[in-house]
């Protein structure tokens, strides 16, 4: 098979010149390359605020520690690339073994193909004729490439066909019945549903049934006994229909696994035959907030992965004794599981006694860690390092992150496409 992603492709962003279309970078490198800036190896201080940053130390470790994982559990790993949408990132963990990468939509599975990525999975239905039509000819150009979407609907059958069909598509698209879940996102609810379904599939000449797919983790959003519950009987329906599905293909897929309870999915998917495919993709970011509470690994399941985000905002303002205002907003920074967390001034160490309480635009509101007690000593013009939640509100602000090594020399700088 040929390479899983194009590396050249990969290689040539550090060719990519620097100007102001990037917030993040500093104007001093305006003109130059990447691979030009990062050779002089700029320091953090040099990057203005507010700032995202990456952390090389973390990055390397949670793509091994899941890389490692994933074998040892005898599972396929197709991280979700949508966390990032950082093609170096992607790179990075295919050539730690990962299986494939996953995809959420249409724009998503285009910035894969521009890098050539040769094998994704669409975990999502594809509906749109001419995005039906851009697969179908992404597959006849190139033999190598290999794609999966989702279906959950007789409808969506009739609908894939007929623009295929449209599309004079030469190779089958093979498809994953998706399960659902009561007051879940898509997805089949009724496994009867679900067996109509892949008839309807194999019925057609321009799709090929191919495994079953779900995502538990729109039935639970803690690590409760309710929750984790709720979880393990969803995997337990995936496992039943699975046994049961009318394949066409001799290696069938199995697929679910966030990076909230990718340890259950395997315990209960991880002996079927056929292809256990996880999906996992916050992991390698990991983060100071949900995920910090919810994986596997900070639960016991194995070594914990290391918060790789951090914001950086400077106080701006100090009008009120117990209010100071940083210049980090919820442009710059995720909010949607949690509102950051104050851990360090830089050169002044740990921040203690603050918290981040709202986020407008542009700032963040810094008060006392509880109300009635003093604002630690902070000053205007002070930087504080942010822990943030959610690397997939995170990314999505950003086009170009810095990665910075343990001395605070910026080694990298990551492009994102969203």
């Amino acid at each position: 098979m040929a390479e899983k992603i194009d590396k050249d492709a990969v290689s040539a962003l550090r060719d990519e010149r620097l100007d102001w279309r990037f917030k993040a970078v500093p104007a001093a490198a305006h003109g130059s390359t990447v691979g030009e800036f990062l050779a002089a190896r700029p320091a953090l201080e040099e990057f203005g605020t507010p700032l995202l940053t990456l952390d090389a130390d973390a990055l390397d470790h949670n793509i091994a520690t899941m890389a490692d994982w994933a074998a040892t559990a005898g599972v396929h790993l197709a991280p979700h690339g949508k966390t990032t949408m950082a093609p170096a990132l992607w790179q990075r963990q295919l050539d730690a073994g990962a299986w494939g990468i996953t995809l959420a939509n249409l724009p998503q599975l285009r910035v894969g193909r521009a890098f050539g990525v040769s094998r994704l999975m669409l975990a999502n239905a594809l509906l749109d004729p001419a995005g039906l039509a851009w697969v179908a000819a992404e597959l006849d150009r190139d033999p190598d490439f290999e794609f999966t979407c989702w279906v959950d609907s007789v409808r969506g059958v009739e609908l894939m066909d007929a623009a295929l069909r449209a599309a004079g598509a030469r190779r089958p698209v093979d498809v994953c019945v998706e399960l659902g879940g009561p007051h879940g996102r898509t997805g089949v609810r009724d496994d009867r549903e679900a067996l109509r379904v892949a008839d309807a599939v194999r019925a057609t000449p321009t799709l090929r049934m191919a495994g079953v797919g779900g995502y538990e983790g729109a039935l639970a959003h803690d690590a409760s006994s309710a929750g984790l519950a709720a979880v393990e009987a969803y995997l337990e329906r995936m496992a039943a229909l699975h046994g049961r599905m009318p394949y066409e293909i001799a290696d069938p897929m199995v697929t679910a696994g966030g990076s909230a309870y990718f340890d259950q999915v395997v315990e209960v998917l991880g002996g079927l035959s056929g292809r256990v495919v996880l999906r996992s993709g916050a992991y390698v970011i990991h983060d100071d907030g949900f995920y910090r509470a919810i994986s596997p690994f900070s639960r016991g399941a194995g070594t914990p992965f290391r918060p790789a985000m951090h914001g950086w905002a400077r106080v701006v303002s100090r009008p009120e004794p117990g209010l100071a205002l940083l210049d980090g907003g919820k442009r710059d920074f995720p909010y949607d599981e949690g509102l950051p967390e104050p851990q360090s001034i830089r050169g002044k160490g740990v921040l203690d006694g603050a918290r981040i309480t709202a986020l407008n635009d542009q700032h963040a509101f810094l008060r006392p860690a509880q109300d009635g007690t003093a604002l630690p000593d902070v000053e205007v013009g002070d930087v504080i390092r942010l822990g943030l939640s959610h690397p997939c509100t995170a990314f999505d602000k950003w086009t170009l992150i810095p990665v910075v090594d343990p001395s605070g020399a910026v080694v990298d700088l990551v492009r994102t496409w969203f």
